[in-house]
């Protein structure tokens, strides 16, 4: 079964905790980076498109008050010219009844439009159409079109119908003036009688498009944005692509924007995503502000950028204190490392000395105190050891075979019977040398030449003791006499050969000692002519510990010299009937007075 990936996996390849703590310092602060940076891209967006509606919105209600103000001053026009008597008297019933008298009013009537034409170079025309078929307006000489019907014109049928009120028309081109063909919008209202029930004409003002497109073309919504007007039933009054959209090249959302008030809807997506804002007017018309979401953030490329660039700035900065805090919380812990790396070399003299009261200071606090602990111990084994030694030492020094004295003492007895002076003072003056030899205190160590003067006065008492029996001779490269070595480590080995070795010979027994320098030690052998050892005990003496039979001393002498290193020591070559070998390797570097330790 295939083992799930987990944080503890993906860490673990990694050596240092260094590397762990940074890896993951560096991961979660980049996961947080990113989340953040996203999240506040996203918000920042979000607070600029809702900015954006909002100003947007605000655009659009000032271009429908500066509509609205637009309409209302033509609507006070209209309320003018209803309410002057010449007005109102020349469309009255047949007031007049020939042109004589027609002519005056028409004078100042077309005098008043033609003053206000002046002050409002946005209107085009201004016209009064009398229901008893007089026709008036701001020019004194006007032919009306024969070709144009004005009682089938849409902006006089919904003026009648309204009865009273202002009505706004489609664009269309206003042909009602002879050679005359203006692209307008018209505003148109009944004129009531007296009463305010009877109708008596309709009065038309007709106003330039030009200055909606002033109003409208002054709006910037971005690269690609643009305002635009329909009236109630959804004809549009304004577009700045008015020619796209007679040609079907391009569309709006004409029935979304009918059925929706006041407010804001966003349609298509990417590129195309629109964001259509519609205010309406009390007259009928709405006003259409269109803006792309693309283009609602002036400056998006720049924000993204600087994101990108404050992001990786961020993250820089995240890395490196990552880097700093993985470094500071690892230190530490290398550092005992390192100080446990010297203990398992035997540096006991270590301390972790840490001010931190964390985890990591109790711990190498807890270190500094095992490792003081065990040099401790190990001092006290040492000492053990050292105490230990000097007492083998001591020991060893103090062992004189009972039977040996004995029978050194006898013989010296028997030879001052029978008056061999000279015999007698010989083994007494060797005696005396042999205890003074092992009674030294000063040195555990002493040159080769005072070892073989104290084996050579043992041997020298053995062979007056032996008579005929044993005989000895000493061979020592001068070279090595005053190197120095281990004290009584010959004495052991030779009490072994003849004790266990000559002592059950019939034949003359014979020990040699020989001493040679051997590159950088020091090698002696004893070897004597006695009964040797079969083999069976000879390969039990070679597998027993060190290869080194117990005899007395034997074991002490090999211990004490392989205090110096595993290569040092005994070994042993023996042939039943034949005689014993014992090869003794010794460390030439010792000085006068060195201890045992290496």
């Amino acid at each position: 079964m295939r083992k799930g990936w987990n944080v503890g996996s993906f860490l673990f390849k990694f050596r240092s905790i260094q590397s762990s703590i940074s890896v993951v310092f560096s991961c979660l602060i980049l996961f947080l980076i990113v989340i953040t940076s996203y999240i506040s891209y996203h918000l920042s967006a979000d607070a600029v498109e809702m900015n954006s509606k909002h100003y947007i919105s605000e655009i659009v209600k000032q271009v429908n008050i500066n509509l609205q103000s637009y309409i209302t001053n033509m609507e006070d026009i209209s309320l003018l010219a209803s309410t002057n008597k010449d007005v109102k008297y020349y469309i009255t019933g047949t007031s007049f009844i020939s042109d004589e008298e027609r002519r005056p009013y028409e004078k100042r009537i077309s005098d008043l439009f033609q003053s206000i034409l002046i002050t409002r170079k946005d209107i085009a025309s201004i016209m009064v159409f009398g229901y008893n078929n007089r026709f008036v307006s701001d020019r004194r000489i006007t032919s009306l079109n024969l070709n144009a019907n004005f009682e089938e014109q849409p902006w006089y049928k919904n003026a009648k119908a309204e009865g009273g009120r202002s009505v706004i028309s489609a664009p269309h081109v206003q042909n009602m003036i002879q050679n005359e063909y203006r692209w307008v919008v018209s505003l148109s209202r009944e004129l009531k009688s007296a009463d305010g029930i009877t109708g008596e004409g309709i009065f038309l003002v007709d106003l330039n498009l030009s200055v909606i497109n002033e109003i409208c073309n002054q709006i910037n919504l971005g690269k690609r944005g643009y305002v635009f007007i329909v009236d109630k039933d959804g004809s549009i009054v304004y577009h700045p692509q008015q020619k796209l959209i007679n040609s079907n090249l391009k569309t709006e959302m004409i029935d979304q924007v009918k059925q929706s008030g006041s407010g804001s809807f966003t349609t298509g997506e990417g590129n195309k995503k629109r964001m259509y804002t519609i205010q309406e007017t009390h007259f009928g018309w709405k006003i259409v502000g269109v803006a792309y979401a693309n283009e609602l953030i002036a400056n998006q490329y720049q924000i993204n950028v600087s994101y990108f660039l404050w992001t990786i700035l961020a993250l820089v900065i995240a890395l490196c204190l990552s880097f700093y805090l993985s470094r500071h919380l690892s230190q530490p812990i290398k550092q005992l490392q390192r100080n446990m790396k010297l203990v398992e070399k035997g540096d006991f003299t270590i301390r972790s000395d840490f001010q931190s009261k964390n985890e990591i200071g109790q711990l190498s606090h807890t270190f500094t105190i095992m490792v003081g602990r065990i040099r401790d111990l190990m001092n006290q084994i040492i000492q053990n050891e050292e105490s230990k030694r000097q007492s083998e030492m001591k020991l060893l020094e103090a062992q004189i075979n009972p039977h040996f004295l004995y029978n050194t003492l006898d013989s010296i007895i028997w030879m001052a019977e029978r008056k061999k002076h000279d015999e007698v003072v010989l083994m007494t003056s060797s005696l005396a040398k042999l205890f003074r030899a092992i009674i030294h205190k000063n040195n555990e160590t002493v040159p080769v030449r005072v070892e073989i003067e104290h084996i050579t006065n043992y041997l020298q008492i053995q062979t007056m003791r032996y008579q005929d029996k044993l005989d000895f001779r000493i061979d020592v490269d001068p070279g090595i006499l005053d190197v120095h070595i281990p004290k009584i480590i010959l004495q052991p080995i030779v009490e072994n050969a003849i004790y266990h070795g000559i002592k059950n010979s019939l034949e003359l027994g014979q020990v040699t000692i020989t001493g040679t320098e051997e590159g950088e030690t020091i090698v002696f052998v004893v070897a004597d002519n006695g009964v040797g050892m079969e083999p069976e005990k000879l390969e039990q003496i070679l597998k027993s510990r060190d290869g080194i039979v117990k005899g007395i001393g034997v074991s002490n002498v090999n211990e004490r010299i392989q205090l110096f290193g595993s290569e040092f020591g005994l070994s042993y070559k023996s042939e039943k009937w034949v005689g014993t070998e014992v090869r003794i390797v010794l460390p030439k570097c010792l000085q006068k007075g060195a201890d045992h330790a290496p």
